[in-house]
């Protein structure tokens, strides 16, 4: 029985965490989020935030300048590399081996590295998303862990 309890445990921690990544990571984009950005920055300035000097006509069209959106690409295969991340956390912890997820943390890192040293938006979706997967995956297992008295 305990066995099924497992297994129940790693489908969850797996196909779980797939919608709460992907919601803190939804919230991370979220519009409050990119106002405190845009404050931060200075950049992307919406006409209706400029303020009118007194002699100009509130009516006149307003040109506004903005700096030119670096591409971002969405990092490729992460939907599965998140599957197999879960797995393997929940799978160490479970398995009495915690600091297996420090490869997992590694592995996932330098295959990542390529594409991340020149997209810093890429870079921030990389570590709001990994952190959110780990915690889930980890949360799941202790859980069950300590409900199941294993180890």
């Amino acid at each position: 029985m305990e066995a099924i309890w497992i297994a129940a445990a790693l489908v969850v921690a797996v196909v779980g965490g797939w919608p709460v990544t992907a919601g803190i990571l939804k919230l991370a984009k979220s519009k409050s989020v990119r106002a405190v950005d845009t404050a931060e920055l200075g950049t992307d300035l919406l006409a209706d935030d400029i303020p009118l000097e007194q002699d100009e006509d509130p009516d006149a069209p307003l040109e506004v300048t903005t700096a030119p959106h670096p591409k971002v690409e969405v990092l490729r295969g992460g939907l599965l590399i998140g599957f197999l991340e879960r797995g393997a956390v929940a799978l160490a912890i479970l398995a009495g081996q915690p600091v297996a997820i420090a490869y997992v943390v590694a592995i996932k890192g330098l295959g990542r590295y390529p594409e991340l040293k020149d997209t810093p938006a890429a870079s921030e979706r990389f570590i709001i998303g990994t952190l959110a997967s780990m915690l889930w995956a980890a949360s799941v297992a202790v859980l069950v862990k300590t409900l199941l008295h294993i180890g």
